[in-house]
């Protein structure tokens, strides 16, 4: 697997927040929902603001939340389920930041299929933005899953498309195929609803699901299939189970040039391909392959932070996610002023300036909130501190912080750094954050 070596797209945001009420399709509760523009790297945040605090969830791999039939995320208090439609659309028409602000548990159904939340995003426009999109070019195999259910990642030329066979009830295998562009999208996997297969029915109603299901949202599948006179599609069943692999394939947070190969796939295989897909990203990045820039050059770091040379030591931002997470680089050369008087016949970066990177990179972090503008992070404590390796001339060393806790006033952090995906520096910190 490698990074593409094709002009990256940028990332993409709306120009303005549109609305979305109706009942889930399990709970039969009804919510409304606003998604709302956001920054580069903002990523697809869930926000729940019925509950104390508004507390937040992203659509990411770490967040997933094992639920029957359907995709959830949960964060501490912050619980959506029923997310693959909404995330589909996204995925689909290559929207890529967004606030979705929802007053319930779970996402509303709509009409069971992709179709509403495209128009929505369509009707509102979408705008690019400075920072380009994370896209993985497959380059050999990948399979998940055994025997008559898996997928299997192939290399492509062509894009991104994907191939799915789908066993109907009669046992006969159908099979839909579809390069996945916007445009494609659109028009021929959005508007495909859900189903169920009717004697599936009471398993479903005993496991309290499928409250919000009925004939406007739901396509009924009996013995013979479903009717046809009903369908969008004669073959919308299948369409459905692509839309929400790709609702799915969201939650990595990148593009993916590959061709995909679906048997029978449903959303716990799904997830497993996505996981596997980020696992080698993650491979990829630290190796320093990944050089995808999030708009950060050294001024606008300095416009955050306050240290000017000779103790700035962060060269350039390379992504940040929310508040969430952020990597930095440090490009180590002789020149640097400490190596004059540290071992200058053997030189080594030493420990402590490594851990200053860390702060600075956790600084870069904090300070892109709001309301922690004009503040100053004063560092607190340094917990369980350790270094694995040696920094020399000619390294570069990546610092990678996330966020352990963050509240007014207050703020706590992982930090790592690494060189060539070796982990050479790991650290926690502790801010306070006091006025300048």
């Amino acid at each position: 697997m490698e990074i593409s070596n094709r002009e990256p797209r940028p990332q993409r945001t709306l120009k303005a927040p549109v609305e979305f009420k109706g009942i889930g399709l399990h709970t039969g509760e009804e919510n409304l929902m606003r998604v709302l523009p956001a920054g580069p790297d903002h990523g697809i945040v869930f926000c729940r603001v019925d509950l104390e605090g508004k507390p937040t969830v992203e659509a990411r791999t770490p967040k997933l939340n094992k639920k029957e039939r359907r995709t959830g995320l949960r964060d501490g208090a912050a619980e959506v389920c029923t997310v693959e439609h909404i995330l589909a659309a996204c995925y689909g028409l290559h929207l890529d930041n967004a606030l979705v602000e929802i007053s319930g548990e779970e996402v509303p159904g709509m009409d069971g299929s992709a179709l509403p939340f495209a128009e929505g995003f369509l009707e509102a426009g979408m705008v690019d933005q400075k920072v380009s999109r994370k896209e993985l070019r497959l380059r050999e195999p990948l399979v998940v899953g055994e025997g008559l259910v898996s997928l299997v990642a192939l290399p492509s030329e062509n894009g991104f498309s994907v191939q799915y066979h789908f066993a109907n009830p009669n046992g006969a295998v159908e099979t839909f195929e579809a390069e996945i562009t916007p445009e494609t999208f659109v028009k021929e996997i959005a508007p495909a609803r859900t189903f169920v297969v009717e004697k599936e029915i009471l398993a479903l109603q005993e496991a309290g699901l499928g409250k919000g299901a009925d004939e406007t949202n739901t396509i009924l599948v009996g013995p013979k299939g479903p009717k046809p006179s009903e369908l969008r599609f004669k073959d919308e069943p299948i369409r459905h189970k692509v839309l929400d692999l790709l609702g799915d394939l969201a939650l990595g947070g990148f593009d993916l040039d590959a061709r995909l190969i679906a048997n029978r796939s449903g959303h716990s295989l799904n997830h497993s391909l996505v996981k596997e897909l980020e696992e080698q990203c993650r491979v990829l990045e630290e190796g320093g392959f990944l050089t995808r820039e999030s708009g950060m050059s050294i001024r606008d770091i300095m416009q955050l932070l306050p240290h000017r040379y000779p103790f700035l030591l962060v060269d350039r931002v390379l992504e940040i996610e929310g508040y969430h997470r952020a990597v930095g680089i440090k490009n180590v050369t002789v020149n640097e002023p400490f190596f004059m008087g540290h071992w200058p016949e053997q030189p080594i970066m030493p420990g402590v300036l490594q851990l200053e990177a860390m702060a600075q990179m956790a600084g870069i972090l904090l300070f892109r909130k709001l309301e922690n503008t004009g503040k100053l992070a004063v560092l607190w404590s340094i917990d369980r501190v350790k270094f694995r390796g040696a920094v020399v001339p000619g390294d570069q060393l990546r610092i990678e912080v996330e966020t352990i806790r963050l509240r007014p006033g207050m703020g706590h952090v992982m930090a790592r750094c690494k060189v060539a995906g070796k982990l050479v520096a790991e650290a926690q910190l502790k801010f306070t954050l006091v006025d300048a």
